[in-house]
């Protein structure tokens, strides 16, 4: 049921040409499926495939482009990065579906969106290999955002975070890591071997809190070490990045269906780096734009 509260101007904050603050694009301009990517590069990548682009804006380090491939209207746009980031996009997505900009209320009637997250990733595990496709089946969020939300964590969720602390040996001063599993059918589309499927560590940042050290010490030495021998239900800690567990936590609470399938471009475990890994994003852009579009 909508909510017929009309919500103030402070809090959802609009444009003077009617578009949304951070996106600045309109409720028409956003496709049922959309997929988010870091670096805004990467959008006219992606959009180069559309069978035609009928729309762009781009607003600081959100990119945005609109089109359709195969008889199907997509929307690819960029986030930046962090999970900081991702609870703006994601706010402000499902203002564009769900709000009236009107009445500044919610809508009657609902639309869910489908969020796929394209990205790149560190793995973690020995047997990755660079440029490894990788599912998040979970998320462990080390960035504390769905800490400001009221979500109803699963007694699985709380279990695979309980276990994580309890592994990790976790530090008082750091935020708690939580758990979220996605909702919705859409990893149902990623079940052949291409793909490792596991866990994922969402870190507030690319240093410290991804157990990297140039020159300042850690909290945590030796964490990552320890990571790959971790285990929750046969379910391993595959990889490192910086978005999954706020889109995750956000998509699940305001009813969106959402994934993150990245690439392997390093290996933690066995310190190595993949400089040249853009062709192993293009195949997968590839990959993910066919099962997105296929007929069923």
């Amino acid at each position: 049921m909508a909510n017929s509260k009309k919500i103030g101007e402070s809090e959802l904050i609009l444009n003077p040409d009617g578009t949304i603050y951070h996106l600045h694009i309109a409720p028409e301009n956003v496709a049922d499926t959309v997929i988010l990517v870091g670096d805004p590069g990467r959008v006219e990548t992606i959009s180069s495939y559309f069978d035609k682009v009928e729309f762009k804006a781009q607003n600081r380090e959100i990119k945005t482009h609109t089109g359709v491939l195969n008889k199907v209207r997509l929307t690819v746009m960029s986030t930046g990065m962090g999970a900081d980031n991702i609870d703006i996009v994601l706010n402000e997505l499902d203002a564009l579906a769900n709000i009236n900009f009107e009445t500044r209320t919610v809508k009657e009637k609902f639309r869910s969106l489908r969020l796929i997250r394209l990205g790149t990733s560190g793995g973690l595990q020995p047997d990755i290999p660079l440029n490894a496709f990788i599912v998040s089946e979970y998320a462990l969020g080390l960035d504390g955002v769905l800490h400001f939300y009221d979500y109803p964590f699963s007694e699985d969720e709380m279990s695979l975070s309980e276990a994580f602390a309890r592994f990790a040996g976790w530090h008082k001063n750091l935020s708690l890591p939580y758990a979220i599993k996605p909702k919705g059918d859409l990893i149902n589309k990623f079940g052949d071997d291409l793909f490792f499927k596991g866990i994922t560590l969402t870190a507030p940042g690319f240093y410290g809190p991804q157990g990297r050290q140039l020159r300042l010490p850690l909290t945590l030495p030796g964490l990552n070490d320890k990571l790959r021998h971790f285990d929750f239900k046969g379910k391993r800690i595959l990889n490192y990045e910086m978005e999954t567990s706020a889109l995750y936590g956000l998509g699940n609470m305001l009813g969106h269906q959402t994934l993150t399938v990245c690439v392997a471009i390093a290996n933690r475990n066995r310190k190595e780096y993949n400089q040249n890994y853009k062709e192993a994003i293009h195949s997968l852009i590839a990959i993910l734009l066919e099962k997105l579009t296929a007929s069923k």
